[in-house]
This record gives C-alpha cells, sequence and structure tokens, in this order.
C-alpha cells in the first residue's frame, strides 16, 4: 500500500482540494510548481543552509535515561524543542516563505493554534522582509499571551477571531476568507498537514527533515536507522508526518499517534478526530471530521491549544483507516501529568502538545530491547500558566481524595 499522495493529491480516499473558485487559480498554481521549487537545486541548498545556520539543525536525539528505565525500553527524544523559535514549526514556514518568493507572492497570512506556527511565520516574514497578519482565536489569544508578544514583537500583524470556539478552527475559517479577499499577491502559508492538495504533501515533505536525521542518528547510536516504535502527537498533524515520513513502508516499525483526549472521548468535550470524526470535507480536504448527525462541525476541545482541532490530516485520516498507525486518546490530565514526570526525570519542559505524545507511554507495553523515538515537538515555555495552574488543581483533588 502507498502512504504517500498518490497523483490526485489524495492519501487513500482522504485528501483532494475543495476550494471556493476565487481560489482555484491560488491552489493549481502551487500544485503545478511547488514540487519544481522542492526539487530544484537552489531552493535545496537555501533551505538546508537556512535549517543548518538559521533553525540550528539537526535537533539532538536524546537518550532519555531514566524515562527510559520507568518503561523498560531504550527511550530517544527527538528535540524539535531546541529548534529557533521552540518547536518543529521553523522547518515548514522557511520552506513555504522560500516556494511562496519563488512564485512572486509579496503578502504572508496564516492560521495559529498554540502560537509556535504563528511565531515561526513571523520569524521567517521578518527574516525575508515580508509583510504578515496572523489570525489566532481570541480564547487562544489569551492562553497563549507569551507567543502573541513575541508575534507582534516580530513585526506580525495578529488578528484575534471572535467566530465559533475561537479557537484554531476559526483562525483557520478567516485565514481562508482572507486569502479570498487577496488571491493574486497573498500565499497561505498553512501550519500543518491540512488544507486542500499540495498543502498536505508539502508540509510533511518540509517536515520530513525530522525522519531523515532520525535514521542518520539513530544509525550511529543504535547501529541501526529504524527503532521499532515511532511515537509523535497529532492535532493537524505536522510533527507526526515529519517523524514517520521516512518509515511510512518499514513494516518493522510501529506507528503511535496520540491525540487530544480533553476529559475523556465520552464527554462530549474531546478533540479526538480520528476515534469520534467521520468522513467529510474541512478547510479544503476530505478527511476525519468531528460532526452532528446533521453534518454540522462539533467544536472540540483540548488544553493544549495546537491539538483543539475538529479535523486531522487526510495522511493521518488514512494511516489510522488502514491501521498502519495506532491511534491513542490522551485525556488532558495524563497530558499534565506526562509533562511532569518529563520535567522531573530528564529536566525537559515539553509543550502541551508533545505532552499527549509523552502521556501515551502509560498505554503501551515494550520489551526491554525496544527502541522507541518520541518526537518533542514544542518547549513548553508558552505553556507554564495552565500547566502551573492545572497541576495545582489535579493536587487538590487527590488530596481531597
Amino acid at each position: 500500500m502507498n502512504y504517500h499522495v498518490d497523483e490526485k493529491g489524495y492519501y487513500g480516499r482522504f485528501g483532494g482540494a475543495y476550494v471556493p473558485e476565487i481560489l482555484h487559480k491560488c491552489v493549481e498554481d502551487l500544485q503545478n510548481k511547488y514540487l519544481k521549487v522542492l526539487e530544484s537545486g537552489s531552493f535545496k541548498k537555501e533551505y538546508h543552509d537556512l535549517l543548518r545556520d538559521y533553525v540550528g539543525r539537526p535537533s539532538p536525539l536524546y537518550f532519555a535515561k531514566r524515562l527510559s528505565r520507568k518503561y523498560g525500553c531504550r527511550i530517544y527524544l527527538k528535540r524539535e524543542d531546541l529548534n529557533h523559535t521552540g518547536a518543529h514549526k521553523i522547518n515548514n514556514t522557511i520552506g513555504q516563505i522560500l516556494v511562496a518568493r519563488s512564485m512572486g507572492k509579496t503578502r504572508m497570512i496564516a492560521e495559529t493554534g498554540a502560537g509556535q506556527h504563528g511565531v515561526a511565520i513571523a520569524t521567517v516574514c521578518a527574516l525575508m522582509d515580508m509583510p504578515c497578519v496572523v489570525y489566532m482565536g481570541k480564547t487562544d489569544v489569551e492562553r497563549q499571551q507569551p507567543n502573541v508578544k513575541k508575534m507582534q514583537m516580530l513585526g506580525a500583524t495578529v488578528v484575534p477571531v471572535f467566530s465559533g470556539n475561537m479557537t484554531l478552527k476559526d483562525a483557520t475559517n478567516e485565514a481562508i476568507r482572507d486569502w479570498c479577499c487577496h488571491p493574486s499577491d497573498t500565499f497561505y502559508i498553512i501550519g500543518s498537514t491540512v488544507g486542500p492538495h499540495p498543502y498536505p504533501d508539502m508540509v510533511a515533505r518540509l517536515q520530513s527533515v525530522i525522519s531523515d536525521e532520525i535514521k542518520k542518528q539513530l544509525m550511529e547510536k543504535e547501529g541501526r536507522d529504524y527503532p521499532d516504535y515511532l511515537m509523535a502527537c497529532v492535532g493537524g498533524g505536522s510533527n507526526a508526518a515529519g517523524t514517520v515520513y521516512h518509515y511510512l513502508h518499514d513494516g518493522r516499525v510501529k506507528i503511535i499517534l496520540a491525540e487530544a483526549g480533553g476529559e475523556g472521548l465520552l464527554s462530549g468535550k474531546s478533540a479526538a478526530t480520528m476515534q469520534l470524526g467521520k468522513e467529510g470535507i474541512l478547510h479544503g480536504a476530505r478527511t476525519l471530521v468531528m460532526q452532528n448527525e446533521d453534518g454540522q462541525i462539533e467544536e472540540p476541545y483540548s488544553i493544549s491549544a495546537g491539538l483543539d482541532y475538529p479535523g486531522i490530516g487526510p495522511i493521518h485520516a488514512n494511516l489510522s483507516e488502514t491501521k498502519r498507525a495506532k491511534v491513542l486518546s490522551v485525556n488532558d490530565d495524563e497530558a499534565i501529568a506526562a509533562a511532569f514526570e518529563l520535567t522531573q526525570l530528564e529536566g525537559i519542559i515539553p509543550a502541551l502538545e508533545s505532552a499527549h505524545a509523552l502521556g501515551a507511554l502509560p498505554k503501551l507495553d515494550f520489551k526491554q530491547e525496544d527502541v522507541l523515538v518520541l518526537t518533542v515537538s514544542g518547549r513548553g515555555d508558552k505553556d507554564m500558566d495552565t500547566l502551573c495552574t492545572q497541576e495545582n488543581l489535579r493536587m487538590r483533588r487527590q488530596d481531597n481524595e
């Protein structure tokens, strides 16, 4: 089975490009040009030079001794939190702005939830001397203030969105509306493996530097270039796509994807799309969508702003449906506990998104010789208020019990 995109822009039955007529030419132009740009020698040189000298790649593959001892296997952490801007998002934004520049686009727009993608686009726009507008749900603006301030300092215009649940879905809606109003000069830098083709494939290719490095680093550390398990959190799915990209057809590697369970799968407050969603169209692609019986999108919920999304990238919808990936739901409390566990065992404070991948560890059984690579997609600076508040609440509940 082919787990990569086909020539029509689909992963199995998921994907495609469902866009308003006004955006058809923009999307078609991108479809016709993105591979030529990505595969050109000039792009590869500039992209990889920037990844090395500006982002700080390769990111380390760190053997977590105490975490390994607790879970009875050999756990390596892929440290995307150590990139410039503090997350994997910079890999994608640098690549996309180079594509946009090659197409003559002069204005950048983006959506953001946790703010890491917003900071990354604001960073590369400052680097390339281009204006950018970042749409962000009002709820996320309030809970991700450190990143909002960074975006503004970098020169981005941050536009709060007041519709819907005022989170990532609603920010994406507004960014698409902006794109419809300015199709000629504007490039929409999508932050994840979502949206119309070719965005899911383009983002996955740009993030595949993660798995490319894992192969080389594991050979150096373990004498083989593959792990037994790959683990990552999924919202839209860009860090997960990058983590698994070069292993999709390697049957020796088990893929574990951790999505946001919120307050529980049956609570009505969850963002576990691959377990609760049904096939539908969202933001330009056929994928799994959280929706009611009438096909109306249901508002997702997660303590993590970056996972608070009612859809999933079509690549991951296909991996889930074909059983190539095992999907686990990690609730808010489990993610908070996992964040504190990593902090206290290894001295690494993860983002709440990454904490969901860590929260899946207790749900699995490992052999002592198993090698596991887990991607820490971002650092937890932006989440300190939430982490500390929630941990205090959890401890109070324990004391009362």
